[in-house]
């Protein structure tokens, strides 16, 4: 075992003052202790390895179950007319979930429409402009991640719906809006940061203003990151519930609130189509998911 070169320093130039026996003796002490503290560090690395090892199934369990589970109660109600026919009454077997398939994708949209601009500006703007400002916005974006989604529909309900006073999926839309937005902000800008300093110092050294060396280089150069971030904000925005039930007049208007309503009711056939919607949004959320990976990796492949 090799000892430490500070260690064999020592005990060289100790050597005229002390008998060759100590010095051995003095090794050995100092070969023994690093012995031992490899010995802890490996022991330590395969505690963690086992129980890294054991966390991972009970973590991917549970979704696991969920995907299982979903896919056994509603993959009998999928089909054809299911997607393309209207919803029927409660207790009317032969329904679809055309019109909350519909009205899931424009209140998706609305919600796009607001907050993928502002997101992206706001995020240039903490990117450019460091200080007091962009430090209390990034802390507020931080802080309206992890505010129940619950809250930002009632706030939509108060701003939107009792000024205009009725539901519509433009209300649904600015709630999901104000929901993905901070997300979309902090995605943005850690996505802004992964960009060379050194490019941005190329682009300000040639006299570009820094509001051009930011849309033209780093912008472009974050590319594949904010385009994966606001597609993850937007699968999380599509599953939300709680928001609508402000918003949105009938919960035939959107996926999320059918599969609520069906869920609760005792007729067999709401309870299955209710099973079949959340499979579909299910889909639709891992066909986002798979998109986001794809779009970055294809835009990584290009950006090299």
């Amino acid at each position: 075992m090799r000892t430490l070169p500070t260690v064999q320093v020592a005990l060289d130039g100790a050597m005229p003052d002390m008998g060759l026996a100590e010095v051995a003796r003095r090794r050995l002490v100092v070969r023994d202790s690093a012995r031992r503290s490899i010995r802890r560090r490996r022991m330590a690395g395969r505690a963690m390895q086992v129980i890294c090892l054991i966390a991972v199934p009970i973590g991917v369990a549970p979704l696991v179950a969920l995907v299982l589970a979903t896919v056994s109660k509603g993959a009998g109600a999928v089909n054809i007319g299911f997607l393309l026919h209207a919803p029927t009454p409660s207790g009317v077997p032969g329904g679809g979930i055309s019109t909350a398939i519909a009205g899931s994708g424009e209140i998706v949209a609305y919600a796009i429409a607001l907050a993928v601009p502002m997101g992206l500006f706001i995020a240039l703007f903490l990117f450019e402009r460091p200080g007091g400002i962009a430090s209390t916005i990034r802390f507020s974006a931080d802080v309206m991640s992890g505010v129940p989604s619950i809250i930002i529909g009632i706030f939509a309900y108060a701003v939107y719906v009792e000024r205009f006073h009725h539901f519509s999926n433009v209300a649904a839309g600015f709630a999901l809006g104000v929901l993905m937005l901070p997300i979309m902000v902090r995605a943005n800008e850690e996505a802004m940061r992964t960009v060379s300093v050194d490019l941005w110092e190329a682009g300000v050294s040639l006299g570009a203003r820094r509001s051009r060396v930011a849309r033209s280089v780093v912008l472009r150069g974050a590319l594949p990151g904010v385009v994966t971030g606001n597609l993850l904000a937007v699968a999380r925005g599509v599953g939300e519930t709680a928001p609508l039930l402000f918003t949105v007049a009938s919960p035939t208007f959107a996926m999320t609130l059918l599969i609520f309503n069906d869920a609760t009711q005792p007729f067999s056939d709401a309870q299955q189509t209710a099973w079949g919607t959340a499979l579909v949004l299910l889909a639709l959320v891992l066909i986002l998911s798979v998109t986001a990976r794809m779009v970055a990796w294809t835009l990584n492949r290009k950006t090299r």
